[in-house]
Protein backbone atom coordinates (compact mmCIF):
# COMPACT_ATOMS: atom_id res chain seq x y z
CA UNK A 1 0.00 0.00 0.00
CA UNK A 2 1.14 3.57 -0.81
CA UNK A 3 2.52 5.42 2.65
CA UNK A 4 0.16 8.74 1.09
CA UNK A 5 -3.43 6.45 2.03
CA UNK A 6 -2.33 5.99 5.56
CA UNK A 7 -0.80 9.46 5.93
CA UNK A 8 -4.05 10.57 4.84
CA UNK A 9 -6.64 9.09 7.14
CA UNK A 10 -4.26 10.24 10.15
CA UNK A 11 -4.10 13.43 8.97
CA UNK A 12 -8.43 13.37 8.99
CA UNK A 13 -7.56 13.72 12.57
CA UNK A 14 -5.49 16.75 12.94
CA UNK A 15 -8.11 18.64 10.67
CA UNK A 16 -10.31 19.98 13.55
CA UNK A 17 -7.30 21.91 15.18
CA UNK A 18 -4.96 22.60 12.00
CA UNK A 19 -7.53 22.80 8.89
CA UNK A 20 -7.44 21.43 6.00
CA UNK A 21 -3.46 22.54 5.62
CA UNK A 22 -0.23 21.22 4.26
CA UNK A 23 0.91 21.61 8.16
CA UNK A 24 -1.64 19.02 8.93
CA UNK A 25 -0.09 17.23 6.45
CA UNK A 26 3.16 17.30 7.73
CA UNK A 27 2.46 16.49 11.13
CA UNK A 28 0.41 13.36 10.39
CA UNK A 29 3.21 11.34 10.51
CA UNK A 30 3.77 12.19 14.26
CA UNK A 31 0.68 9.95 15.06
CA UNK A 32 1.28 7.05 12.97
CA UNK A 33 1.49 3.44 14.65
CA UNK A 34 5.09 3.78 13.75
CA UNK A 35 5.87 7.73 13.96
CA UNK A 36 7.98 9.58 12.12
CA UNK A 37 10.59 11.41 13.88
CA UNK A 38 10.12 14.63 12.39
CA UNK A 39 7.29 16.14 10.55
CA UNK A 40 7.14 15.17 7.10
CA UNK A 41 9.39 17.87 4.76
CA UNK A 42 7.89 20.17 1.87
CA UNK A 43 9.18 18.05 -0.70
CA UNK A 44 7.89 14.92 0.78
CA UNK A 45 4.12 16.51 0.85
CA UNK A 46 4.87 17.45 -2.48
CA UNK A 47 5.61 13.64 -3.56
CA UNK A 48 2.65 12.38 -2.29
CA UNK A 49 -0.10 14.73 -2.35
CA UNK A 50 0.66 17.41 -4.98
CA UNK A 51 2.91 20.55 -4.79
CA UNK A 52 0.97 23.86 -3.31
CA UNK A 53 -2.42 23.75 -2.65
CA UNK A 54 -2.65 20.38 -4.57
CA UNK A 55 -1.86 18.67 -1.51
CA UNK A 56 -4.27 20.76 0.11
CA UNK A 57 -7.34 19.57 -2.66
CA UNK A 58 -5.81 16.01 -2.17
CA UNK A 59 -6.81 16.19 1.12
CA UNK A 60 -10.20 18.25 1.23
CA UNK A 61 -11.19 15.19 -1.74
CA UNK A 62 -9.63 12.39 0.28
CA UNK A 63 -11.55 13.99 3.45
CA UNK A 64 -15.24 14.18 1.69
CA UNK A 65 -14.62 10.70 0.16
CA UNK A 66 -13.95 8.94 3.71
CA UNK A 67 -16.89 10.69 5.30
CA UNK A 68 -18.90 9.60 2.46
CA UNK A 69 -18.13 6.14 2.91
CA UNK A 70 -18.62 6.26 6.26
CA UNK A 71 -22.06 6.89 6.09
CA UNK A 72 -23.66 3.78 5.85
CA UNK A 73 -21.48 3.21 9.82
CA UNK A 74 -23.03 6.26 11.15
CA UNK A 75 -26.73 4.93 10.59
CA UNK A 76 -26.10 1.24 11.16
CA UNK A 77 -27.38 1.16 14.72
CA UNK A 78 -30.92 2.08 13.44
CA UNK A 79 -32.18 -0.99 14.26
CA UNK A 80 -33.74 -1.20 10.58
CA UNK A 81 -32.15 -3.57 8.12
CA UNK A 82 -32.30 -0.61 5.69
CA UNK A 83 -31.62 2.99 7.05
CA UNK A 84 -34.20 5.86 5.77
CA UNK A 85 -32.31 8.61 3.17
CA UNK A 86 -33.23 11.07 5.99
CA UNK A 87 -31.33 9.59 8.22
CA UNK A 88 -28.24 8.89 6.10
CA UNK A 89 -27.88 12.38 5.04
CA UNK A 90 -28.41 13.84 8.72
CA UNK A 91 -25.39 11.22 9.42
CA UNK A 92 -23.74 12.91 6.92
CA UNK A 93 -24.35 16.55 8.02
CA UNK A 94 -23.37 15.24 11.20
CA UNK A 95 -19.77 14.14 10.25
CA UNK A 96 -19.27 17.97 8.84
CA UNK A 97 -19.85 19.19 13.12
CA UNK A 98 -15.94 18.89 13.89
CA UNK A 99 -14.99 20.27 11.26
CA UNK A 100 -17.15 22.87 9.83
CA UNK A 101 -15.26 26.40 10.83
CA UNK A 102 -12.63 24.75 8.26
CA UNK A 103 -15.28 23.85 5.72
CA UNK A 104 -15.76 27.48 3.89
CA UNK A 105 -12.02 27.58 3.18
CA UNK A 106 -11.95 23.87 1.81
CA UNK A 107 -14.90 24.53 -0.10
CA UNK A 108 -13.29 27.76 -1.41
CA UNK A 109 -10.17 25.77 -2.27
CA UNK A 110 -12.36 23.22 -4.68
CA UNK A 111 -13.81 25.88 -6.21
CA UNK A 112 -10.83 28.10 -6.97
CA UNK A 113 -9.31 27.81 -10.31
CA UNK A 114 -5.91 25.83 -9.80
CA UNK A 115 -4.40 28.75 -12.25
CA UNK A 116 -5.14 32.06 -12.45
CA UNK A 117 -8.17 34.03 -10.68
CA UNK A 118 -12.09 33.45 -10.06
CA UNK A 119 -14.58 32.96 -11.03
CA UNK A 120 -15.57 30.28 -8.65
CA UNK A 121 -16.43 26.79 -10.42
CA UNK A 122 -19.09 25.26 -8.86
CA UNK A 123 -18.96 21.72 -10.42
CA UNK A 124 -16.64 20.01 -7.16
CA UNK A 125 -19.96 21.23 -5.46
CA UNK A 126 -22.01 19.54 -7.47
CA UNK A 127 -19.98 16.58 -7.42
CA UNK A 128 -19.56 15.86 -4.17
CA UNK A 129 -23.40 16.37 -3.33
CA UNK A 130 -24.53 14.02 -5.96
CA UNK A 131 -22.18 11.59 -4.59
CA UNK A 132 -23.32 12.17 -1.53
CA UNK A 133 -27.38 11.78 -2.61
CA UNK A 134 -26.27 8.24 -4.81
CA UNK A 135 -24.73 6.68 -1.30
CA UNK A 136 -27.79 8.06 0.57
CA UNK A 137 -29.86 5.64 -1.99
CA UNK A 138 -27.59 2.90 -1.67
CA UNK A 139 -27.98 2.83 1.85
CA UNK A 140 -31.39 3.21 1.84
CA UNK A 141 -31.74 0.34 -0.75
CA UNK A 142 -33.46 2.46 -3.46
CA UNK A 143 -34.58 0.56 -6.47
CA UNK A 144 -35.67 3.05 -8.83
CA UNK A 145 -34.31 3.08 -12.64
CA UNK A 146 -34.23 5.15 -16.10
CA UNK A 147 -35.32 8.71 -15.68
CA UNK A 148 -36.60 8.30 -11.99
CA UNK A 149 -33.28 7.45 -10.69
CA UNK A 150 -31.92 10.79 -11.97
CA UNK A 151 -34.44 12.57 -10.47
CA UNK A 152 -34.00 10.67 -7.47
CA UNK A 153 -30.74 11.84 -6.92
CA UNK A 154 -30.95 15.06 -8.82
CA UNK A 155 -33.78 16.57 -6.14
CA UNK A 156 -31.68 14.71 -3.52
CA UNK A 157 -28.47 16.79 -4.52
CA UNK A 158 -30.31 19.88 -4.29
CA UNK A 159 -31.71 19.24 -0.54
CA UNK A 160 -28.23 18.56 0.52
CA UNK A 161 -26.44 21.26 -0.96
CA UNK A 162 -28.76 23.59 0.45
CA UNK A 163 -28.42 22.18 3.81
CA UNK A 164 -24.72 22.28 3.20
CA UNK A 165 -24.57 25.39 2.82
CA UNK A 166 -27.17 26.67 5.54
CA UNK A 167 -25.31 24.16 8.13
CA UNK A 168 -21.89 26.98 7.12
CA UNK A 169 -23.93 29.65 8.82
CA UNK A 170 -26.13 28.10 10.85
CA UNK A 171 -25.11 24.57 11.81
CA UNK A 172 -28.16 24.30 15.05
CA UNK A 173 -30.66 24.63 12.17
CA UNK A 174 -29.22 22.80 9.65
CA UNK A 175 -30.64 19.27 10.87
CA UNK A 176 -34.22 20.71 10.81
CA UNK A 177 -33.60 22.56 7.70
CA UNK A 178 -32.83 19.30 5.92
CA UNK A 179 -35.98 17.76 7.25
CA UNK A 180 -37.79 20.22 5.93
CA UNK A 181 -36.84 20.16 2.44
CA UNK A 182 -36.81 16.38 2.13
CA UNK A 183 -40.39 16.98 3.19
CA UNK A 184 -42.07 19.39 0.86
CA UNK A 185 -39.02 17.96 -1.56
CA UNK A 186 -41.55 18.45 -4.84
CA UNK A 187 -40.09 22.24 -3.70
CA UNK A 188 -36.93 21.86 -5.36
CA UNK A 189 -38.21 20.27 -8.57
CA UNK A 190 -38.25 23.85 -10.77
CA UNK A 191 -34.68 24.36 -9.87
CA UNK A 192 -33.65 20.06 -10.41
CA UNK A 193 -35.29 20.54 -14.07
CA UNK A 194 -33.15 23.18 -15.06
CA UNK A 195 -29.07 22.56 -14.68
CA UNK A 196 -27.91 25.25 -15.39
CA UNK A 197 -29.82 27.09 -13.03
CA UNK A 198 -29.11 24.98 -10.37
CA UNK A 199 -25.07 25.28 -10.91
CA UNK A 200 -25.79 29.21 -10.72
CA UNK A 201 -27.45 28.30 -7.35
CA UNK A 202 -24.79 26.51 -6.02
CA UNK A 203 -22.01 28.83 -7.60
CA UNK A 204 -23.67 31.99 -6.00
CA UNK A 205 -24.21 29.82 -2.72
CA UNK A 206 -20.75 29.18 -2.25
CA UNK A 207 -19.36 32.88 -3.67
CA UNK A 208 -21.41 34.00 -1.01
CA UNK A 209 -20.58 32.10 1.92
CA UNK A 210 -16.69 32.07 0.96
CA UNK A 211 -16.58 35.58 0.60
CA UNK A 212 -18.80 36.65 3.91
CA UNK A 213 -15.78 34.39 5.21
CA UNK A 214 -13.03 36.82 4.46
CA UNK A 215 -11.06 34.06 2.21
CA UNK A 216 -11.10 35.69 -1.14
Amino acid sequence: MSPAGPILKHTFLLIPIHGFTRSALSLSVLHLPNPHPQPLSDSAINALFGEGDDARRTLVEGWLEDKRVEMGKRVSGTGREKPTVKETLRARLDANTPVLKHLPEAFALLASPRYGLPPLDPRPGLKHAFAVADEACRIAGDTTIGTAWYARRGSLTAIYSAAELHQLTSPHTAPAFLDHLLDVSSATKSTVDDAATYANYIGRSWAGIIRSSGIF
